[in-house]
């Protein structure tokens, strides 16, 4: 009953996160194929994807400006522009048509992703409930089950352009979902974006998101890739990869959602850091598609859990009027992952393979985390809580 009663009461932002699922998911999954429609080598892509990721850097200063301005309509907005990005993506034939697509994708996805971390962390605060964790798992639920369609569509002759015309029909109908009743006024923090923040401890956790979002990104994104090419899969065992994180991702960020209450916030992070890190080592060491498979349950199991965490712990350290500033820098920190994941996955690919590149990721995960979480405990313990 509490499950019940947790996804009616923020089932709006739920729906920002299921759309964002479906147009991740559904291009990673044919990302082979899009790659090959543009011609591009892992480098050339990477160097693309890289240009096209400011798209989601851009959503520190357009998630709040697009509230401002579109106010309950924000969140349907940014869907239907994501889900636009990635039909243009699926129909462009050359690479320069293919990153302006990308582009404006990534800067639809960053404002949905943004809009409805907030609107959850709001949630959060009014009802004391712990809803982030949900929330991610309701995205990488729906990653597992659309890249599994995916697959398959691809395997009955699907084009891409056809798969995010899909897309397209279901943003407009989370859209609905999303929109805010015309009585619900707008939440104190979304009205004062310049109210004080701790800087320190909001780019430190940001940090933890950019890392987390890394994980994800070269998971996510070369997967499929790997699983192919590394491999000798086909179309849905290629899918499969995705498909598995994404369920993995799932199960992790439920359990955590259940367990958020009893265990404390920062050795959570550091184990589930662990847990992801030795699955991609396994990813990268895998002779079978079975081994890799089960790699990469293991990340998604472990890396479920850190950003949903971190965004969470934001949103309880910041002060109230706040909390929509808070989150957007954190959160488009974090984009940076998907600054970083392409170029670095792909030239890393280009010049020692395509497993190098998950052990480096799996490397600055371990560094990154025992670096920055003994930092942010102890400032955390330090800062008084005034509000």
């Amino acid at each position: 009953m509490r499950l019940i009663s947790d996804l009616w009461l923020s089932r709006k932002s739920l729906a920002g996160f299921v759309i964002v699922g479906v147009a991740w998911s559904s291009y990673f999954a044919q990302m082979p194929a899009i790659k090959a429609a543009i011609g591009a080598s892992d480098g050339v892509y990477g160097a693309v994807m890289l240009l096209a990721s400011l798209g989601a850097l851009a959503a520190i200063w357009l998630a709040p400006l697009t509230h401002r301005l579109a106010g309950r309509w924000a969140l349907p907005f940014g869907g239907v522009v994501m889900s636009l990005g990635m039909l243009g993506a699926g129909l462009s034939a050359e690479i320069i048509a293919f990153g302006i697509a990308m582009t404006v994708a990534s800067i639809g996805a960053g404002v949905t992703d943004v809009l409805a971390n907030v609107r959850v962390s709001e949630i959060e605060s009014r009802s004391g409930r712990h809803l982030m964790n949900l929330n991610h798992a309701m995205f990488s639920f729906t990653y597992a089950g659309c890249a599994l369609a995916t697959g398959f569509m691809r395997e009955a002759g699907w084009s891409p352009a056809q798969v995010f015309a899909v897309l397209v029909v279901l943003s407009l109908v989370a859209g609905w979902v999303m929109l805010e009743s015309r009585t619900r006024a707008l939440p104190e923090e979304d009205t004062t974006p310049d109210a004080p923040l701790p800087h320190l401890l909001v780019w430190g956790i940001g940090v933890l998101v950019l890392i987390a979002f890394l994980t994800e990104a070269a998971a996510e994104g070369w997967s499929a890739l790997h699983l192919e090419r590394t491999l000798g899969g086909g179309p849905a065992e290629g899918a499969l990869g995705p498909a598995l994180l994404g369920l993995s991702m799932g199960i992790g960020r439920l359990s955590g959602h259940f367990l958020s209450d009893r265990l404390p916030t920062l050795p959570f992070i550091t184990v589930a850091s662990v847990v992801a890190a030795g699955g991609l080592l396994l990813v990268g060491a895998a002779p079978t598609l079975m081994m890799a498979y089960l790699g990469f349950a293991l990340t998604g199991l472990g890396i479920s859990v850190v950003a949903p965490l971190a965004l969470a712990l934001i949103g309880r350290i910041v002060p109230p009027k706040a909390r929509l500033a808070a989150i957007s820098r954190a959160s488009a920190l974090g984009y940076g992952a998907f600054f970083i994941s392409p170029p670095l996955m792909g030239f890393t690919s280009e010049a020692l393979g395509l497993r190098a590149g998950f052990w480096v990721v799996s490397v600055l995960l371990v560094l990154c985390v025992a670096a920055l979480v003994p930092v942010l405990a102890a400032r955390i313990a330090a800062r008084p809580q005034t509000f």
